[in-house]
């Protein structure tokens, strides 16, 4: 496993060893390695890592008798290792107390523990270490193999029996020597019985005065500041605890000036646990400030006080989720008097959040690189911002938009009277002043009002006129196009200036704010469309001298805006103006299509493409059948363009994907009136994915499946026998694919598909479900549980499961219905579906429980043990057979013969109650254990790897 050995050795090695460490010969030969004097500390490392996941999970393959002897041997190396390194030593107490969960004989654990460990000085680390670790692994008990019974009872004789012994040992512990009283492991062990302990006991005691002592001291102060945010999490219940808090707040409240001289001696760290305490203890006690603001007012201030002191922007993310959570309750009817109280509070936050959007100041004076190089720091700088910016939405909603906007106009404002003067085309002194508050309006756009008439008045004049510096001419462009539902609303005098302002960005030397430019473009057009009616010969030819120029997304972007401004159009002006503006789109296309040789050329190509079908998606002009829509006769007169392109291109997913995509936006948008295109569209569709087998010919498909369904108004049942036909096509061709390549090559492919499938069910589920390719298709799918990819896995659950509900009572729907008003199964849907679990039953059931064994990812558990319920409920008796089969079927060694018995056992129990429901859990539990057990990789392997890592003592 060294770093030089061969790759391929490498690997057989790691294989061997996770084999290994599942093994029954890996517990006496990890021992043997503790105790021999020639395995290197790696080694150890490895055996003791082994050693616990072996008492995890595999201790059932020793006999029971032998568990003491394995106790005295865990505790014997302790001993041992009582100096270190710390890590096999952490291992070995892990192992410890795993065991002594599980040792249910076991009854003096800790007694047993302190006095084989606790009398020598130097074992007395172990002590500490097992008390810590103790209630975190019982808390992780659900790896471990004991029926909830027994685990709720083993946890009540390991904690709640030993809570008050664990808390004399503490204590005594505590008052031995200062630096017991000072010793991180202490803090740590309080932290860990925290939950385990009445609070009060712990708050009544001398740990309390130990533990805020602790945060004068370097060493314990990490330590002590995690124990009392977890003490102040166990308050939240303000009025269960409204004693225990008022023990803790004014010790809190008497750290304050610790906090500032924190600050003063540019201490990082310890000012950023001293915040975290603030934050922390308002977050858990804010519904007592709330009713309680004058008395808890000094919390509140030293929270302010640790967001103005942090220079370095390091702490002050920890006080976000207080100002969120105060304000929650701040703006109930409830709390208005506490609103008035915090008032000037809120009022100074927005000082200090504005201070701290500004950019640094460079020391060299390089305006180009603000950060010297250090791309980490400046995207944290960029994230922290717009949490800051969520904040200042918080402050709108407790001190109004009103009083926000008027610091930013203030700030910038002054910036105008003082810098402004001096600002060249070239030279924009102190922007940073001017920028942040410019971010600041961008961030709290949304918290304003349309109809907001003081400010916003005054702003919009100012920031059309700002300067071009690079991040001032972003910031600008960027908060205009946060306003644009207020210009709609106020376009009289406020638009064309605004629009003149972001259609002259675009001839902006700097890319990115030319990008801000096309997003604030799009917005206008998206909220201003039908002020904008009357400039559609203007941004026509803004439209025809820009698009060319712009990088995709942008190009994506100021197409939405031209789009939506045409879908307000009469529906008589809709056909011209797509003409006028799509065809040179549509003669760019014709002209990139003859030459797109290589990768990049073609994904450009799909990407012009996906500009017609954002027009597609904007302009839906409102037609009374049977009259013709100009939507879709413009679709008629570019579609042979596109499917020559398609059949240009059958090898670029790409490419054949940016076509379905527009054709499914015709069906979507123009619905039945794109029956005149129908046929054409079947056809193209039908040989394109005859020919490419790519998934998108599907997704397109379904949109027509949707659209034309069975019932819909204007489609008769010549459409939709023809439409049936057409899925029937498709489903043999994927059939054919999934005949001739391994699933592994088609997840796309299969994903596509059974959303499809799942469309055919709901819309045509009679002709569906008696479909002869049924057979077929259910086979597919146990073929498709075969994959390790999330997505076709889901759309495959997915399938089954409505497939499966056609077995039932009640058809599945595709609206929100009570189960009383949903469509019933016919009797010949029922025997249909269950005809085919008869034939299929076996296998699908393998394959479901294998997946949950071995390969499933975990976010399909729900829909996969959903199937298997879905499977008992049609034929309770006869998939408690397959279940029994397909465990059977595991390798030996892998479950014990009571563990299956105990799971046939119950789920037999379960089916003669008629408490099918109850088995899911069953089987999700024992997958579970399973998969931990038997699958998932064990610790230990990775310091193996090149011994390139330092032990500590």
């Amino acid at each position: 496993m060294s770093a030089v050995a061969d790759r391929a050795e490498k690997g057989q090695a790691h294989e061997y060893l996770e084999k290994f460490q599942k093994s029954p010969e890996a517990w006496t030969m990890t021992l043997d390695m503790l105790q021999t004097n020639d395995a290197d500390a790696a080694a150890k490392l490895f055996a003791a890592t082994t050693l616990k996941g072996k008492i995890v999970y595999d201790l059932h393959q020793i006999p029971r008798e032998s568990l003491p002897g394995l106790r005295d041997s865990l505790l014997a190396n302790l001993v041992v290792f009582r100096a270190g390194p710390k890590p096999i030593r952490m291992q070995l107490v892990v192992c410890l107390a795993n065991l002594a969960i599980q040792m249910t004989e076991w009854k003096d654990v800790l007694p047993l523990v302190v006095s084989s460990l606790g009398t020598d000085p130097q074992t007395l680390p172990c002590v500490l270490d097992f008390l810590r670790v103790l209630p975190e692994e019982v808390t992780e008990g659900r790896k471990i193999n004991l029926t909830e019974d027994e685990l709720s009872s083993r946890t009540t004789e390991l904690l709640v029996d030993n809570a008050q012994q664990a808390l004399s040992l503490l204590i005594q512990y505590s008052q031995s020597s200062v630096s017991a009283a000072q010793n991180p492991q202490l803090m740590e062990c309080i932290t860990s019985w925290i939950k385990e302990l009445p609070l009060n006991d712990i708050i009544n005691s001398p740990l309390l005065k130990v533990i805020f002592d602790d945060l004068l001291v370097e060493e314990p102060f990490d330590a002590a500041v995690e124990c009392l945010c977890t003490m102040f999490q166990e308050t939240r219940d303000v009025d269960e605890c409204l004693n225990m808090i008022q023990a803790l707040f004014p010790h809190v409240v008497a750290l304050r000036p610790l906090l500032i001289q924190a600050a003063k001696d540019e201490d990082a760290e310890r000012f950023k646990g001293l915040a975290k305490i603030f934050a922390e203890a308002g977050t858990c006690w804010v519904v007592l400030i709330a009713r309680q603001p004058e008395q808890l007012r000094p919390l509140v201030e030293g929270v302010l006080e640790t967001a103005a002191l942090d220079k370095e922007r390091d702490a002050i993310s920890h006080t976000f989720t207080f100002w969120y959570e105060l304000k929650q309750y701040l703006t109930l009817e409830n709390f208005m008097q506490a609103r008035l109280e915090y008032v000037d509070i809120y009022s100074k936050l927005v000082d200090i959040m504005i201070g701290h959007l500004e950019y640094p100041k460079p020391e060299d004076g390089d305006e180009k690189d603000l950060f010297d190089g250090d791309r980490e720091l400046e995207e944290k700088f960029r994230e922290f911002r717009h949490q800051m910016g969520d904040v200042l939405k918080d402050c709108c909603e407790v001190i109004g938009v009103t009083d926000c906007l008027g610091k930013s106009y203030t700030l910038i404002e002054s910036w105008v009277q003082t810098y402004g003067p001096q600002a060249t085309a070239t030279h924009v002194p102190e922007w940073q002043k001017l920028e942040a508050p410019l971010f600041s309006l961008r961030a709290m756009g949304r918290m304003v009002p349309a109809e907001e008439s003081i400010m916003l008045p005054r702003l919009i004049p100012l920031i059309v006129q700002i300067p071009e510096h690079e991040k001032v001419r972003f910031q600008a462009v960027m908060a205009l196009g946060r306003y644009t539902e207020w210009t709609a609303y106020h376009s009289d005098d406020m638009l064309q200036p605004q629009l003149k302002y972001i259609m002259d960005s675009f001839g902006h030397p700097s890319k990115e704010v030319v990008r801000a430019a096309a997003l604030s473009f799009k917005f206008f057009c998206n909220d201003c469309a039908k002020q904008l009616v009357d400039y559609l010969g203007p941004l026509q030819e803004f439209y025809r001298t820009q698009l060319d120029n712009l990088p995709s997304n942008s190009q994506e972007e100021i197409t939405d805006g031209i789009a939506s401004v045409l879908g307000r159009l009469p529906a008589e002006q809709v056909y011209e103006q797509l003409q006028a503006y799509c065809n040179p789109i549509i003669s760019t296309l014709i002209s990139m299509a003859q030459q797109a040789s290589n990768q990049k050329e073609r994904t450009l190509l799909a990407d012009k493409i996906g500009l017609v079908t954002l027009f597609v998606q904007w302009v839906q002009p409102h037609v009374q059948p049977p009259q013709e829509n100009p939507g879709v006769k413009y679709c008629q007169e570019i579609f042979p363009v596109l499917s020559a392109i398609a059949d240009n291109y059958r090898t670029s997913p790409a490419v054949l994907e940016a076509i379905c995509r527009c054709w499914r936006y015709m069906v979507l948008s123009y619905r039945t009136a794109m029956a005149p295109l129908l046929g054409d569209l079947a056809t193209a569709l039908a040989n394109g994915f005859s020919a490419s087998k790519q998934g998108s010919f599907l997704w397109a498909t379904d949109s027509i499946v949707r659209e034309f369904s069975e019932g819909t108004e204007h489609v008769d049942t010549t459409t939709t026998t023809a439409i049936f036909a057409f899925y029937e096509q498709q489903a043999t061709t994927f059939l054919r694919a999934m005949s001739d390549v391994a699933p592994e090559e088609l997840p796309d492919l299969i994903d596509d598909f059974f959303r499809l499938t799942v469309d055919m069910l709901l819309y045509f589920s009679a002709k569906t479900l008696t479909s002869p390719l049924m057979d077929s298709i259910l086979a597919a799918a146990c073929s498709s549980l075969t994959l390790l990819s999330e997505q076709p896995i889901f759309a495959t659950l997915h399938f089954l499961r409505d497939f499966l509900a056609y077995g039932g009572d009640f058809a599945p729907s595709s609206s929100f219905d009570s189960a009383n008003q949903r469509q019933t199964v016919p009797p010949a849907l029922q025997d249909a579906v269950k005809r085919l679990v008869a034939a299929h039953g076996e296998h699908l059931v393998q394959r479901i429980m294998t997946g949950m064994m071995y390969t499933f990812p975990r976010d399909c558990f729900p829909d996969a043990s959903g199937v298997l319920l879905d499977l008992f409920h049609i034929a309770p008796e006869q998939v408690a057979v397959w279940v029994q089969t397909t465990v059977s079927m595991l390798p030996a060694g892998s479950i014990t013969q009571v563990e299956s018995e105990r799971l046939l056992g119950a789920i037999r129990q379960r089916v003669q109650n008629n408490e099918v429901r109850k088995v899911r859990s069953l089987l999700q539990d024992f997958t579970n254990s399973y998969r931990r057990r038997n699958v998932a990789p064990r610790e230990g392997l990775g310091r193996l790897e090149g011994k390139r890592f330092r032990f500590e003592g």
